[in-house]
C-alpha cells in the first residue's frame, strides 16, 4: 500500500544561508504523523521532537525538515531540483511505509552529536596532520563530510581506540543521509 501520492511544491522562498538557491517548501498529500516515527530511527537523522512532530535530516547541501503537513529543503538550485527532491522523498516516504513492520519506530527525542560531543574526543593536538590548524577546525569539518576520521592519524595511535571506535558511530550516524 502507498502511504503518499506525492509532495506537491506549493512555495519557493530565497535561501539566506547560501544566495543563489531556493528553500522549497512542500504539502505531503496526506499527514505524515503516522510515518515521522519510522523515518526518525533512519541515519542521518539530525533532530526527532516527537512532542512537536518535527524531524530533520542533513542534506548535502541543506537541510529537510518533516512536519505532519509540510516540507522544507533548504540550499536547492531551482525549482526543478526542488520538485526532483520531493519525487525522491514521496518514493522514500512510501519505501519506510511499506517495511515499517521490519522497523522500530523512534519512541522518544533523538539528536546527532554535537560537535562538542565530537571535538571532547579527538586528541587535542593541533597538530596539523589532518590538514586543518586546529582539531576544533578538524571536528567542524567532520560534521560537514569535508573530513574524514582517517584524516587524522593520532586517533589511530595506541591510547585512542575507545574514543576513535565512539567517533566512528558518531560520525556515521550524522553523514549517512546524502
Amino acid at each position: 500500500m502507498t502511504y503518499l501520492e506525492g509532495i506537491a511544491l506549493t512555495r519557493i522562498l530565497p535561501c539566506l544561508a547560501e544566495p543563489g538557491r531556493i528553500i522549497v517548501i512542500g504539502q505531503p498529500s496526506r499527514t505524515l504523523d503516522d510515518v515521522l516515527p519510522y523515518l526518525a530511527m533512519l541515519p542521518g537523522v539530525l533532530a526527532w521532537n516527537p512532542e512537536m512532530c518535527t524531524l530533520t535530516f542533513r542534506r548535502r547541501p541543506g537541510f529537510m525538515t518533516l512536519y505532519p503537513g509540510k516540507v522544507y529543503m533548504t540550499q536547492i538550485k531551482d525549482a526543478e531540483e526542488g520538485i526532483g527532491l520531493l519525487k525522491a522523498l514521496t518514493d522514500a516516504i512510501n519505501a519506510t511505509w511499506e517495511h515499517r513492520n521490519e522497523l522500530v519506530a523512534a519512541s522518544g527525542a533523538r539528536r546527532a552529536p554535537l560537535l562538542m560531543d565530537i571535538w571532547s574526543l579527538l586528541p587535542k593536538m593541533n597538530c596539523k596532520q589532518c590538514g586543518e590548524p586546529t582539531c576544533y577546525a578538524f571536528a567542524i569539518r567532520l560534521t560537514t563530510a569535508q573530513k574524514e576520521l582517517s584524516d587524522c592519524p593520532p586517533l589511530f595511535e595506541p591510547g585512542y581506540t575507545e574514543n576513535l571506535a565512539v567517533l566512528q558511530e558518531m560520525v556515521n550516524a550524522t553523514h549517512r543521509i546524502g
